[in-house]
């Protein structure tokens, strides 16, 4: 998970179908390009603030997965940009745990425009557990298993496989 300035966003629960969280972002000019939209790249930017959030909301953050002796690796991310997005709107990241596997966890993510509700991109990061210190796999703590499970109100299948 990358470091970031930006102070901690106030996290908001949501009724959207399929998500039960959001954090809000509020577009930087710095994060635009020539266009005047948000540069691409930014995005991966975004998804990784709405996992550390999501992480904090379901009651297992980052220093908790650390404190397990664990870390992630992002092994695969994926985005789909649908409108543009410009200074200075406020983006809803919305973010969910769409798999978890016995090493592997999908968070699916959406960020759209307020107020009128505009999709702005949406995607996906696969992130891997490994030991803290090292890249060796492990498994999925049991903190953060119970956690997610209990905030998405769902039982994860621990398939190991990753869907696309």
């Amino acid at each position: 998970m990358t470091g970031t300035s930006r102070p901690a966003a106030q996290a908001r629960w949501s009724d959207r179908s399929g998500f039960r969280f959001f954090t809000p972002l509020k577009v930087r000019f710095n994060e635009t390009d020539l266009q005047g939209h948000v540069n691409f790249g930014q995005f991966y930017f975004y998804f990784d603030v709405g996992l550390t959030e999501y992480m904090d909301a379901i009651g297992y953050s980052y220093t908790q997965l650390l404190a397990d002796h664990s870390d992630l690796i992002y092994a695969e991310s994926h985005c789909n940009y649908r409108s543009p997005a410009r200074w200075p709107e406020t983006l809803r990241i919305y973010t969910r745990l769409g798999h978890m596997g016995r090493r592997s966890l999908r968070f699916e993510f959406e960020a759209r425009a307020e107020p009128e509700d505009r999709l702005v991109a949406d995607g996906h990061i696969v992130a891997i557990v490994v030991s803290s210190g090292g890249f060796d796999p492990a498994p999925i703590p049991d903190g953060l298993r119970r956690a997610a499970e209990a905030f998405e109100d769902r039982t994860f299948d621990g398939d190991s496989s990753v869907r696309g």
